[in-house]
C-alpha cells in the first residue's frame, strides 16, 4: 500500500470557496432541545456535568484552599447558534491569583484537559463534552453563559440579526486551508524543517487572527467564523497533527511515512 499517496488523498479536501461549509453558523429559533427545557438546563444534564467537573478537578491535586468558583456552560450550545458540530463546552472556573508558579500550572492545566478531552468521549444528547480550566476573573467573550452551580443564566443569549459576510468567511477560510495543504506538501516531500517552521507560524497566526476578531466584533466576527470554519472542516486538526509529525521527522533518523502516522492525523 502506498501510504504517502493514501494520506495525501485524506488530507487534500476541496478548499475552493464555493465548497467551504458555513451553513452551521445560521441561528436557530430555539436552544438545543436535547440539552435545554423550558425551565433551563435539564436536571440530569446539569448534575452529571457538575459531577464530571468535580471529579476532573480532584485529579489536579491543587492546594486545598483552591476551590471551584463555578462551572459554566458556554459556547454555541449556550446560544441559538448551535449545530451538529457543537460541543458541550464545560468550563471550570478557579481563581488563578491563588496559584503559585502560574505559567507552569497553566501548561499543566492545558495538558490535563487535552488528555481528558482526547481520552473521554462523553456525550449529552449527542454533543461531546469538552473540559476547560478558566480563570474566574478572565474576560470571556460569549453570547451565552450558564452557571451550572447556581442553575441560572449569567449571560442570557439573545437572538439578533447578524450581518455576516459569508463570502469573505469562505474565501479567507479557503485561503488558510490552501496554506495548510501547502504545509503538507513540504512534509510529503520530506522537507520536515520547512514544514515544521511553516506549521508553527501558521498556527500562531491563526490564533492571533481569532483573538483580534473576538476583541473587536466578538463571536460573529469574520476572524472567529473563519477559525470555526477551519475547525469544523478538520483543518485545525490537520495542522496540529502536521506540526507534531514534522517535528518527529526533524528529530528522527530514517524517518518514513507509515500507517501509524496516517492514524495520528485521522484522530
Amino acid at each position: 500500500m502506498d501510504f504517502n499517496k493514501s494520506w495525501k488523498s485524506f488530507l487534500e479536501e476541496i478548499s475552493d470557496p464555493q465548497f467551504v461549509d458555513v451553513s452551521s453558523f445560521k441561528q436557530k429559533d430555539t436552544l438545543a432541545p436535547e440539552i435545554w427545557n423550558r425551565h433551563g438546563l435539564g436536571d440530569e444534564v446539569r448534575s452529571t456535568a457538575i459531577e464530571i467537573a468535580q471529579e476532573f478537578f480532584e485529579t489536579l491535586r491543587l492546594d486545598p484552599s483552591v476551590l471551584i468558583k463555578d462551572v459554566i456552560l458556554t459556547g454555541s450550545l449556550a446560544t441559538y447558534n448551535w449545530s451538529e458540530y457543537s460541543d458541550f463546552d464545560l468550563h471550570i472556573l478557579i481563581d488563578f491569583s491563588q496559584l503559585e508558579d502560574l505559567p507552569l500550572l497553566e501548561d499543566y492545566f492545558r495538558q490535563k484537559t487535552r488528555n481528558w478531552n482526547s481520552t473521554h468521549k462523553i456525550t449529552f444528547g449527542g454533543y461531546e463534552v469538552e473540559l476547560y480550566i478558566q480563570d474566574s476573573k478572565e474576560e470571556h467573550h460569549a453570547n451565552g453563559i450558564y452557571s451550572l452551580m447556581e442553575n441560572r443564566w449569567l449571560k442570557r443569549p439573545s437572538k439578533f440579526t447578524v450581518e455576516v459576510d459569508y463570502d469573505t468567511v469562505k474565501k479567507k477560510a479557503s485561503h488558510l486551508m490552501d496554506e495548510i495543504d501547502n504545509v503538507y506538501d513540504y512534509y510529503a516531500e520530506k522537507d520536515f524543517k520547512t514544514a515544521q517552521k511553516m506549521a508553527d507560524a501558521l498556527m500562531e497566526r491563526i490564533k492571533k487572527y481569532r483573538r483580534a476578531g473576538l476583541s473587536g466584533d466578538g463571536i460573529y466576527s469574520t476572524e472567529n467564523l473563519v477559525f470555526k470554519t477551519l475547525r469544523r472542516n478538520n483543518y485545525l486538526q490537520k495542522l496540529s497533527s502536521l506540526r507534531i509529525l514534522a517535528y518527529d521527522g526533524v528529530m528522527s533518523l530514517g524517518y518514513s511515512l507509515d500507517e501509524v502516522h496516517i492514524e495520528k492525523i485521522k484522530k
